[in-house]
């Protein structure tokens, strides 16, 4: 047993001249009712600050839109009901506001709801950096103004300039964010990209310092398999469900759907209009069917054939720019 304070606490200023921090007994602290732990049943914690994360093409701005939608309009996603709902505040740093809109009709079409009752508030904002605190100071005044149940910040790489391998400077901004939450009482859902090389653990497919995956309450992974994309999912503080298998689906417009995990391969084309949406949508600038084939990989004819099916389906549109999802121009 220590004899006596050590040092550091000697050459301190006497306690009784400081305030000490507020501290509750145990048995004063009211225990979480179960129905107010999930904002998404299984897949996203009520109060819970996480990462989507998943490699280009994988649809990572299409889930994040889905769960955003789901919040606001008290509704599904990938059979995973919203627990609460309120209003969202999403900011996505690679999208102009005309191609958001476009987004958000067409996952509304799909979930059945009127996007004009959607409580869905955009950042109207070309940057935003969440590591300087003037933006941060301005973020906080917009979450007041709003008052968000989900913050969503897309993506992490577009926000910042520090290096994301440098713990120091990683923890620092993941912290601000931390502070956000408890002070506001909101989930926050930020995107971030996975490592080029496999991972042995989804975990350990996040880019950058190994910060991120300590700060998380909820994580969700893209990632995929052959022709097939699988959704991991972990919680600090609650069982894992099991992997979900999910596919990028265009009709009526494109979003992300439960599948089942022993359900036929995707015909060929259907694979191709996957690739294809998901390269659009996370692509700020229209891309060329020469673009479009160099990165794909596909042969010229699937991917004209490809093309030209979705734009009389009234999903994407070309312009002397190029290719882009229609509203996106």
């Amino acid at each position: 047993m220590a004899s006596g304070p050590s040092s550091i606490f000697r050459d301190s200023e006497p306690t009784a001249r400081v305030e000490p921090f507020p501290a509750r007994r145990l048995t004063d602290v009211q225990p979480q009712p179960v129905e107010q732990l999930w904002l998404i049943d299984d897949l996203w914690l009520a109060q819970g600050v996480g990462i989507l994360c998943g490699a280009p093409k994988l649809g990572k701005t299409f889930l994040a839109a889905q769960i955003a939608l789901a919040v606001a309009g008290h509704t599904e996603v990938l059979g995973r009901a919203a627990r609460l709902s309120g209003p969202v505040l999403f900011y996505g740093a690679e999208d102009r506001l005309h191609a958001l809109r476009t987004r958000f009709d067409g996952l509304a079409l799909v979930a059945g709801v009127s996007v004009d009752e959607l409580p869905i508030y955009l950042l109207d904002t070309p940057t935003l950096r969440i590591d300087r605190e003037d933006d941060l100071l301005r973020l906080r005044a917009a979450i007041e103004v709003h008052q968000p149940r989900l913050l969503v910040l897309d993506p992490f790489i577009r926000m910042v300039r520090i290096d994301e391998n440098s713990a120091g400077d990683v923890s620092a901004v993941l912290a601000s964010l931390r502070a956000i939450q408890r002070d506001y009482g909101l989930a926050v859902l930020l995107v971030h990209h996975a490592r080029k090389s496999p991972a042995s653990h989804p975990q350990n497919a996040l880019r950058g310092s190994s910060d991120f995956a300590a700060w998380s309450d909820s994580n969700l992974y893209l990632t995929r398999s052959q022709h097939r994309l699988c959704l991991s999912v972990e919680h600090r503080n609650a069982p894992a469900p099991e992997p979900l298998s999910v596919r990028l689906c265009a009709d009526p417009a494109p979003h992300l759907k439960l599948t089942a995990p022993n359900s036929p391969e995707p015909e060929t084309t259907d694979v191709i209009q996957t690739e294809l949406l998901c390269l659009l949508s996370e692509t700020p600038r229209p891309l060329s069917t020469l673009d479009l084939r160099q990165r794909l990989r596909k042969r010229k004819a699937d991917v004209v054939r490809t093309l030209e099916t979705l734009r009389l389906r009234g999903i994407i549109d070309r312009t002397a720019g190029g290719w882009h999802i229609k509203g996106e121009d």
